[in-house]
């Protein structure tokens, strides 16, 4: 690892639960202080927290709704304000209001837009300059299959993941020089709480793998990513569905 890799700290958004969570399981692992976002739920929140300080790690709880941008702006400024850096992001906050589209209303609608594409323009935005300063950085966005081949029913979230793709291509470009990288991660369907009422039985035969992926599996893509052996990748998109596109 790296001088500037080893000594930074990593922030991961939505980061209580699911792929959020196993992310910053598996970034702790690889030793880096970690920055959990969430916006609600404490009690997640602390549990992962426990989990990996009960190994050795280090985690600090930073509770805001990214897709609030004076509540993010306060967040990051008092976080910018300790001199370790944040070396690495982890865009992950995001969340679904699935219906077919003339049942989509303007709230659901901007949930969901909101918190993918304003979340990460809030978040992200405030980190990049110390990045490219320090000339090091990793950016990680977790978009979704949805995003790259669309899918029925989820008309705002297929749309809003399909943006985060667009914007990791092209940050991907502008910072590229600078030694930051911007990938973005394409889970199919993960085993989490958001996919507890989706129709497995029917969905489940779909995957060429036949069964649903694990988020650790994401989180190890994720670790990947953020670490000094991905050097040389930016502005991908990597899929990680079974098969399933």
């Amino acid at each position: 690892m790296s001088e500037k890799n080893s000594a930074c700290r990593a922030l991961i958004t939505g980061g209580s639960r699911g792929i959020g969570a196993a992310i910053a399981d598996a970034l702790a692992a690889a030793g880096h202080p970690i920055i959990l976002n969430y916006r609600s739920n404490h009690a997640a929140a602390e549990a992962v927290k426990a989990r990996i300080e009960s190994t050795g790690g280090q985690v600090e709880l930073v509770p805001f709704d990214v897709a609030d941008a004076a509540a993010t702006s306060a967040a990051l400024e008092r976080l910018l304000a300790d001199q370790r850096p944040i070396g690495i992001l982890v865009n992950n906050a995001g969340v679904a209001r699935d219906a077919a589209f003339p049942l989509i209303n303007e709230e659901d609608w901007n949930v969901v837009t909101r918190t993918t594409l304003d979340g990460f323009y809030n978040v992200t935005r405030p980190l990049v300059m110390p990045m490219v300063r320090r000339r090091w950085g990793r950016i990680v966005n977790i978009a979704s299959v949805s995003g790259v081949t669309g899918n029925r029913g989820q008309v705002n979230y297929s749309a809003a993941k399909a943006g985060l793709i667009g914007a990791t291509r092209a940050l991907a470009q502008e910072l590229a020089k600078r030694n930051v990288t911007v990938n973005a991660i394409a889970p199919g369907l993960i085993e989490t709480e958001m996919i507890q009422n989706a129709p497995l039985e029917h969905i489940v035969p779909l995957i060429p793998m036949q069964r649903l992926g694990q988020p650790r599996e994401v989180a190890d893509l994720a670790a990947f990513l953020a670490s000094d052996r991905a050097t040389y990748i930016t502005g991908q998109v990597i899929g990680i569905n079974g098969g399933l596109a």
